[in-house]
């Protein structure tokens, strides 16, 4: 079986002491999660970053600075690689709602009470550490997953 590689990015937004999600309430992937999606061939991360947020949010995100990369590997050969920005510089007016989700200005303290992936969730503290990171994880069967992370 050959490898398999899927390409996504996140973009934290940070308003003071709030971040901006989507509250996201369709398939398998329900609650909290930061604006981003599927990179398109041939736009580079960031272009895909700044498209997402737009697309999902309304807003225009500018100065996006990368903060690390998260991995999935899958026992079928699927690779997840997801680029991680954030930023404080945007403009715009944020849409009702959107494809992925409704756009909700979170405070960051109340991250640990809404509901959300818990990847995500361990890694939204990253985000606000000086340097990068990378996060590893393999899954080896159902409910079986081993989680590696490493700051530079």
């Amino acid at each position: 079986m050959e490898e398999s590689i899927k390409l996504y990015t996140v973009c934290l937004i940070v308003n003071d002491s709030r971040i901006l999600l989507l509250n996201r309430q369709h398939d398998d992937y329900k609650g909290f999660i930061a604006p981003g999606g599927r990179i398109e061939f041939p736009e580079s991360p960031i272009e895909c970053a700044i498209r997402e947020v737009q697309e999902e949010t309304g807003l225009l995100v500018r100065n996006l600075k990368f903060k690390g990369l998260a991995e999935y590997m899958n026992p079928d050969k699927e690779r997840y690689m997801i680029f991680n920005y954030i930023t404080h510089d945007f403009e715009g007016t944020l849409i009702e709602d959107g494809r992925e989700g409704k756009p909700e200005w979170v405070r960051i303290a109340d991250i640990s009470d809404i509901d959300m992936q818990e990847n995500f969730k361990r890694r939204i503290p990253l985000f606000f550490e000086e340097g990068t990171f990378e996060t590893h994880m393999n899954r080896y069967q159902e409910g079986m997953k081993e989680e590696h992370v490493i700051k530079m």
